[in-house]
C-alpha cells in the first residue's frame, strides 16, 4: 500500500523550471519594460558596446521625422469638456456620484473648464469650487 502511494505521488511530480538567463538589456533602455518610459523625457542609457546581439539605441530620431510630442487635449463639442466650454458664464448644476450610491449636487456659475476638472463660482458664497470632471454624471445648464 505504501509503495503504491509513493508511486502515485511521483507520477504527479512537476519537474523544476529551467533557470532563465539574466536580462541582457541594462536598466533604463527602451528594451527594458521596467526602465524609464519613453514619455518621461529622460534619455535612456546606451547598452555597453561589448554586449553581443544588442544594437545601441540612437539618441536622435532619423532625419526627416518629427519626434512624438503630446498634443493638446481634444476640446471639440463632441466631448463634454468642449461642450462645457461653450456655456462658460452660465449658471449650472452639476450632479456627482461618490462611491457606489451617494449622489451630491452643486450649483454655481461655470467659470472655467480644464482637462479633468471644472471651476464653478458658488452663488451663495462667491467661493470658487473646483470639481472633478470624471465623477460628474449630469450637468444642468440654466438659460
Amino acid at each position: 500500500m505504501r509503495n503504491q502511494q509513493n508511486g502515485d505521488n511521483n507520477k504527479y511530480m512537476i519537474p523544476a523550471a529551467p533557470m532563465m538567463p539574466p536580462c541582457m538589456y541594462p536598466p533604463g533602455t527602451v528594451y527594458n519594460p521596467i526602465g524609464v518610459p519613453p514619455w518621461a523625457g529622460v534619455q535612456p542609457s546606451l547598452p555597453p558596446t561589448g554586449t553581443p546581439g544588442v544594437q545601441p539605441v540612437p539618441s536622435q530620431p532619423p532625419t526627416g521625422t518629427m519626434p512624438q510630442q503630446p498634443g493638446p487635449p481634444v476640446m471639440d463639442k463632441e466631448y463634454i469638456q468642449g461642450y462645457l466650454k461653450t456655456v462658460i458664464g452660465r449658471p449650472i448644476k452639476a450632479e456627482f456620484i461618490l462611491g457606489t450610491n451617494m449622489f451630491l449636487d452643486r450649483e454655481g456659475i461655470l467659470v472655467d473648464v480644464g482637462i479633468d476638472h471644472i471651476v464653478m463660482r458658488e452663488s451663495r458664497t462667491d467661493d470658487l469650487l473646483i470639481c472633478d470632471l470624471y465623477s460628474i454624471k449630469f450637468v444642468t445648464v440654466f438659460y
